[in-house]
């Protein structure tokens, strides 16, 4: 579909993709990797198609869960950052009585066209704030006339998903990691990861215990510097011994 489009865009059709892509490769089976809410789809594809994964690397671990979002976006992660968090907020509109992701979803979706790129700018800022913490570099005033259709496509496609809570049921990933036991599984998660805390980490492991479970004690959430990037390495690695 075009990039942008929201109808029909879901979460199994997302999976769907995923295997008509194995498929068209003519993989048999295979290793699958995945980050944040990639790690989610992961995991949700191997519980459909467990035959189809020879095992999963799961990074950052985000679980789709009603408090996932919680602290992601109103009763968590703003304590910590309440100066970034605040100038999101003022892109809801004030007689938005809703939840604070449908003020989000009815300013991104708005005719005006000022709003809408003050939106894309603030929620990908604070996206950048949890993830790349003391890294990041905040912009002390908006440049609007940088956001482009692309950027505001993008976001509307992250807060589709968010307000639709992610077209799965609450806890639906942990309470199916049955169905996930026999596929080896490593778990790699940074401990000052504040877009998905380590709890969400920790409570995939105690789901599937057979796991190895690797917390990096100095990494945060995204793929970057020398200890997250070893050991996101070093599984793959060992996974390659495994099958080869």
């Amino acid at each position: 579909m075009p990039f942008g489009e929201i109808e029909n865009n879901t979460t199994l059709a997302l999976i769907d993709d995923m295997e008509r892509i194995r498929q068209h490769l003519s993989i048999e089976n295979w290793l699958v990797f995945g980050g944040s809410w990639g790690g989610a789809l992961a995991l949700l594809y191997a519980q459909q198609h467990t035959d189809k994964v020879l095992g999963l690397i799961i990074r950052g671990v985000f679980l789709a869960r009603q408090q996932d979002m919680d602290w992601f976006i109103s009763t968590g992660a703003n304590r910590i950052y309440p100066e970034q968090w605040q100038q999101l907020a003022e892109c809801v509109l004030e007689n938005e009585s809703g939840c604070f992701v449908e003020g989000l979803w009815s300013a991104i979706n708005c005719n005006d066209s000022t709003l809408k790129k003050k939106v894309a700018i603030q929620w990908q800022a604070w996206n950048g704030q949890l993830a790349m913490g003391k890294s990041f570099q905040s912009q002390n005033e908006m440049d609007l006339e940088s956001v482009s259709e692309t950027t505001i496509k993008q976001v509307r496609m992250e807060l589709h998903y968010a307000i639709n809570s992610y077209f799965i049921e609450e806890n639906q990933i942990l309470a199916n990691c049955d169905h996930l036991q026999a596929i080896p599984t490593t778990i790699i998660h940074g401990r000052y990861d504040l877009v998905c805390p380590m709890e969400a980490g920790f409570s995939l492991y105690r789901a599937l215990p057979q796991a190895d479970f690797i917390v990096l004690p100095n990494a945060g959430h995204i793929a970057q510097h020398e200890e997250m990037i070893d050991a996101l390495v070093n599984a793959t690695d060992r996974f390659a011994g495994i099958t080869d």
